[in-house]
């Protein structure tokens, strides 16, 4: 059976200026950078089990309209792709690749060395600026800075304050648009284990935000945030610490994590000011890696928490990379709910689950979606838009095409031209724009035929085709983007 194009390995790096065809807007003068799997053999034989685990390529397109006025005569994007030269990217060039997320069997000695004692650093789902350093992230503590015009790797990046830590993060940080804050969530796996919240402006700068006890801490790729809350989703996809002490060789490591239905999920909800845990109601078990963004509403009293979810954990096992080559992907569609948490008797506050607080569940979407995001000038505030990749029930093919939902309508575009298959879209605002969906939405697209990927440039009103660019060769399914304004195109060439 022929392997799916999406999952193949790019060692090629390049640098091209790649003509526009269509026009970009005068104001898209900044960059979109992608952070994933770039690669998931190596010289030598060795290879990677899991799509997590491919090794990280960044791909950075910094627009130019042409003369600044997106004219669409001579309108061009600086394209650059480049892995990170982390441990891991030497080990697996080297041979000595021993494992990573889902890959490999690994001894007592090499689980503490590789997450507990210095952590993994395949740095492969996203690049966040944190102050003024680009950091490349993962689920782990050890961030990779990051050059965004170079796309050069300038080394590693972990916090030494006194800011309580931990061995697992969020890879998802969250930014408050009002503050600039970034906040995320650290994982310490103990006798007790604990989930650190912290802030943090700059790197190295860290503020603790508040921890929550846990018996046995829930897998956790991202979490909410609102203005005065930080919300965990404990999904009930568990682990106990005791099981990475084990003496001779284990599972990967996500596989020590176990379903426990019956534990239901938990919404943890810490307040920001002090650091307590005000609510903690529980619901139907569910299982989700993104949390698509969060608000506040009834003066403060509900949290709306909108999620990307599937029914289990079964999603994990479904990424690994014999299934998917085959074609299999009927566990990755996931649907956008709507989880509201009501805080109850606001004067409980304080005290651990007290309040009376309860979450109600609603289904925003019947249809499959992937990576679905919002503008960014929404993020902690009501939002009326939400892009996503398109995936059709049952699940037989990658996405296909990206949506456009309006959660106010009900209604849903959909844009499936330009290639066979569809990554994540990312909504970049208009500067000026008086609308919510004001600007444009930018998704990379794989043609299977010709070999290549494009970027296509989508009008955030109409969902229609405004711009591509053809790229020089083809970019396996990668994970996440972030559109850096700041980030300008070099005239001299690269």
């Amino acid at each position: 059976m022929s392997q799916h194009p999406g999952f193949h390995s790019l060692h090629d790096e390049t640098t091209r200026i790649c003509p526009v065809e269509g026009d970009l807007p005068a104001w898209l003068t900044g960059s979109l950078v992608r952070n994933g799997p770039g690669a998931f053999s190596f010289p030598g034989g060795s290879a990677v089990d899991h799509w997590f685990d491919g090794l990280a390529m960044v791909h950075r397109f910094t627009f130019d309209p042409a003369g600044g006025g997106g004219s669409g005569n001579g309108d061009r994007i600086h394209y650059r792709n480049r892995f990170l030269e982390t441990d891991t990217y030497r080990a697996a060039r080297e041979g000595t690749f021993d494992g990573g997320f889902a890959t490999g069997e690994t001894t007592l000695r090499s689980r503490l060395a590789g997450f507990f004692c210095d952590s993994y650093d395949n740095t492969n789902i996203v690049v966040e600026r944190v102050g003024d350093a680009y950091l490349a992230l993962t689920e782990t503590p050890r961030h990779v800075a990051v050059d965004p015009a170079t796309l050069s790797t300038l080394g590693p990046v972990e916090y030494e304050g006194d800011c309580p830590t931990g061995h697992l993060s969020c890879a998802h940080l969250r930014r408050d648009p009002a503050t600039g804050t970034l906040v995320n969530v650290d994982t310490a796996f103990g006798r007790t284990s604990r989930y650190h919240v912290y802030a943090t402006t700059g790197v190295g700068e860290r503020r603790h935000v508040g921890t929550v006890p846990t018996e046995k801490p829930a897998y956790m790729h991202s979490f909410a945030l609102t203005p005065r809350y930080v919300v965990l989703t404990e999904f009930p996809l568990r682990v106990n610490p005791l099981r990475f002490f084990r003496p001779g060789r284990q599972a990967p490591f996500i596989e020590q994590f176990e379903w426990e239905p019956d534990r239901g999920t938990r919404f943890v909800v810490v307040e920001r000011s002090s650091g307590e845990v005000v609510a903690d109601p529980v619901t139907d078990p569910v299982f989700g890696f993104h949390h698509v963004n969060a608000f506040e509403q009834a003066g403060g009293t509900e949290l709306v928490v909108d999620l990307e979810t599937v029914p289990d954990a079964t999603a994990v096992d479904s990424l690994y990379l014999e299934g998917l080559r085959a074609g299999e992907f009927d566990a990755i569609a996931g649907r956008l709910e709507r989880f509201t948490v009501d805080l109850g008797d606001v004067t409980g506050r304080g005290r651990y689950g007290a309040g009376g607080a309860t979450v109600s569940r609603e289904a925003l979407s019947a249809d499959g979606i992937g990576l679905p995001t919002v503008s960014p000038e929404r993020w902690c505030r009501r939002h009326r838009y939400v892009y996503a990749m398109q995936l059709d029930r049952p699940v037989t093919e990658w996405a296909r095409g990206v949506t456009k939902l309006d959660l106010r309508t009900g209604d849903a575009a959909t844009f499936d031209r330009g290639g066979d298959y569809f990554g994540e879209p990312v909504f970049v605002p208009a500067p000026e724009g008086a609308a919510e969906d004001d600007g444009v939405v930018l998704t990379v697209v794989l043609d299977a035929a010709a070999d290549v990927s494009r970027l296509l440039v989508l009008d955030g009103a109409t969902f229609e085709e405004r711009a591509r660019v053809t790229l020089p060769h083809a970019i396996p399914f990668d994970f996440h983007g972030r559109y850096f304004p700041e980030v300008r195109a070099r005239r001299d060439g690269e």
